[in-house]
């Protein structure tokens, strides 16, 4: 988005960099990186930076009142309802589409928004690979808040661990060491001591819970929760405990709110950065041009379930309709040059909240489709996973 910037690093680039750059990625905790990581990283203007800090805290001001509580209260599905819920979430996500507007200015569109973790230690890892490997400017960071990297690893430490040894917190996920995401819990471990333990080795004994380790029973006292609901049922995966329960063990990141800040918050939030946002169910009649719509179940993940070419008989066709959005569709701007076609941003904002809701760091997904995911980048290149850098 810095045209001095832009040319000088696409100038400068060569594939044996990048190569040599996802060599050390890879090999760096013991993981590879199980998706796409794109050539470039992201220069944000100040201008751009500021209208992202600035959709962050009207979006997070709409969040902490009253009347949000009051709505949200109806996204937990009843037989999900964990116990224990704190005031706030541990981990916040805002997605914003990069757009221009009508006198072609660079403006962030909410797309979604979660108070789930994301990859809160694989993003601090790949923005100091891609320092070490490229000529990013001593002046830029990835990095809001006044943050550095000590200051960073110290509040994620904060907010994973509380009060507790690392040895009683775990990391807790489905089949972890499947999932694509395993180079973030690598890289967590490093930073924070804890363990990743598959939530089908975990069991009860009466309001305590354990899992084995080189044959030694562990008692768990706090969970970094990584486990989504959806994926939990839709592999009908049963556990060892119950989760509903009165459990003695904290949250690092409480399961309701994966329910309570996610796309059922979308059709409350009424700003200049929120597209038109209703449930299915809320109107008689539909918007008359439905081709600018996007449909979207709520209780999905990364993408799944979501419907980009809608008509009238296949939105009439759906029964659960209060458990669906209709979302205005958002035209991603093509502003990254690369050496064929421009590509498309979106920036995840990320957000740490003990005391108070802190902006942190971001992670940044490029597309050259029709939409983000990989279906729609098939064989292009300077897309996928990345990180915007900004002037400090």
């Amino acid at each position: 988005m810095i045209p001095k910037l832009r040319n000088k690093y696409n100038r400068e680039f060569s594939q044996s960099a990048y190569r040599q750059f996802l060599n050390d990625l890879d090999s760096s905790v013991g993981y590879p990186t199980d998706f796409r990581v794109s050539e470039t990283p992201v220069f944000l203007t100040p201008e751009i930076t500021f209208e992202l800090i600035n959709a962050g805290n009207e979006i997070i001001t709409s969040l902490r009142s009253d009347e949000f509580k009051e709505h949200s209260k109806s996204a937990v599905p009843e037989k999900l309802n964990v116990a224990g819920e704190d005031s706030h979430p541990c981990f916040m996500q805002i997605d914003y589409a990069i757009c221009e507007d009508e006198k072609n200015k660079l403006v962030p569109r909410l797309i979604e928004l979660q108070g789930f973790p994301s990859l809160y230690a694989y993003q601090y890892l790949l923005g100091r690979k891609i320092s070490q490997h490229f000529q990013i400017p001593d002046n830029f960071t990835s990095f809001f808040s006044g943050l550095d990297n000590k200051g960073y690893e110290k509040l994620l430490r904060k907010i994973i661990l509380g009060d507790k040894d690392p040895a009683n917190v775990i990391l807790m996920e489905i089949d972890p060491a499947n999932q694509k995401t395993r180079i973030d819990f690598a890289e967590t471990e490093r930073i924070t001591g804890i363990r990743t333990v598959d939530i089908q080795d975990i069991y009860q004994s009466g309001k305590d819970l354990f899992y084995n380790y080189r044959n030694k029973e562990i008692k768990i006292e706090r969970i970094y929760n990584r486990v989504i609901f959806d994926e939990l049922q839709r592999k009908k995966i049963s556990i060892n405990f119950n989760i509903f329960d009165t459990l003695n063990v904290q949250w690092a990141g409480h399961p309701n709110w994966f329910f309570r800040i996610s796309k059922h918050s979308l059709p409350f939030l009424k700003n200049e950065y929120n597209p038109d946002c209703y449930f299915l169910d809320e109107k008689e009649n539909y918007p008359d041009d439905l081709e600018n719509y996007v449909l979207k179940p709520l209780y999905s993940f990364a993408g799944h379930g979501v419907e980009i070419d809608l008509t009238k008989g296949f939105l009439d066709s759906i029964n659960d309709r209060k458990n669906y959005i209709l979302q205005q569709k958002i035209n991603y701007a093509p502003i990254i040059e690369t050496p064929d076609e421009p590509a498309k941003v979106e920036i995840r904002m990320m957000y740490l909240w003990k005391d108070e809701p802190v902006l942190v760091n971001n992670l940044v997904r490029m597309s050259k489709g029709k939409m983000m995911g990989v279906d729609y980048n098939k064989n292009k290149t300077w897309i996928g996973s990345s990180i915007a850098f900004h002037k400090k």
